[in-house]
């Protein structure tokens, strides 16, 4: 099939290349345009064009979807299908410019997540198991028929990061087998029970704040999800910012205390284990820290953390219940 491929970021790149290896024929890449980046804030390319570019295929970057011109553009690639894998809303306009319209990768099990950050909020709301879904695209977002669905189960401690890079994988070879099946017209699609749909809106940093009465189960897959963007924090008593990477659920820690009685402890309280890791009460059970970072000091384990603190500031430490 001749087709028209559309994407930006990393999780695009290698999507593009598989299909580039395969046996259909992309005609065009659409991308974002080069931003700036860095502290010299030079141009730079997103991935996807590095790897079109590098793959020698031609390559538009329109500022606009919405134009007449981009409309001629894509019309004039005569393509049997638009594939867009994070990339950016298409306007309605630009699906009957396919014979087959559009198809979209999507980092969830349809209709859960839909929204900016589906692989973040799955583990975030504490899903145990999630997947890649190929739709085809309508006027609504992430509303589209199902082609095909790819399930896979959440690691216990697995973090978004982490997810990211096995659903890429996953929705590649889901998007080999659909290619295929629709050049066959063997196909089928599905509706999506819309009454079962649920948000995953782009993330902001706040978003990362952690509130200790929650349940430390919850805040553990927070930290997950938020992991590599935009990261959990929290603040001491004096407005110091720390930043949480790593964390496990401790639901007894008196096991692990040293030298402080963690009874009557409130949320946001800080205690020490045995294995010298700060514990911190949450509204139920308690939350032990793995790896952290104070505002402008390096990343640290949590025995090294500890270690870092005096005597009094261990023993003073509390962190911001709310």
């Amino acid at each position: 099939m001749k087709l028209v491929f559309m994407g930006t970021p990393d999780f695009a790149a290698p999507i593009l290349e598989a299909v580039h290896h395969s046996h259909h024929k992309i005609s065009l890449v659409v991308t974002q345009p080069d931003k700036p980046k860095g502290r010299g804030q030079k141009l730079a390319a997103p991935p996807v064009k590095e790897t079109a570019l590098r793959l020698g295929l031609p390559v538009a970057q329109p500022v606009s979807l919405k134009t007449p011109e981009f409309h001629q553009l894509i019309a004039a690639q005569q393509a049997d299908l638009l594939v867009v894998v994070a990339y950016r809303i298409l306007p309605n306009t630009l699906f009957p410019l396919a014979r087959l319209g559009a198809v979209n990768i999507h980092g969830s099990l349809l209709p859960k997540f839909r929204g900016a950050a589906p692989i973040q909020w799955s583990i975030a709301c504490g899903e145990r198991e999630t997947g890649v879904t190929l739709f085809q695209l309508d006027a609504q977002i992430d509303h589209g028929q199902v082609l095909a669905q790819a399930k896979t189960p959440i690691g216990p401690e697995e973090t978004s990061g982490e997810l990211f890079d096995r659903l890429r994988v996953m929705g590649r070879d889901l998007l080999l087998k659909v290619l295929d099946d629709l050049e066959a017209g063997t196909a089928q699609s599905m509706e999506q029970n819309h009454e079962a749909a649920s948000p995953a809106p782009k993330l902001k940093k706040e978003d990362g704040r952690l509130d200790w009465t929650l349940p430390a189960q919850t805040l553990h897959d927070r930290i997950r999800a938020f992991n590599p963007y935009p990261v959990c924090y929290t603040q001491d008593a004096h407005g110091k910012t720390l930043r949480i990477y790593a964390s496990r659920v401790v639901e007894d820690a008196a096991p692990g205390i040293e030298a402080v009685d963690g009874s009557g402890a409130t949320p946001g309280d800080v205690i020490v284990s045995v294995d010298r890791h700060p514990l911190v009460k949450t509204g139920s059970g308690w939350l032990k820290l793995i790896r952290v970072q104070w505002d402008g000091k390096p990343r640290v384990s949590g025995p090294d953390f500890i270690n870092g603190l005096q005597p009094p500031e261990r023993e003073k430490l509390k962190f911001v219940p709310t």
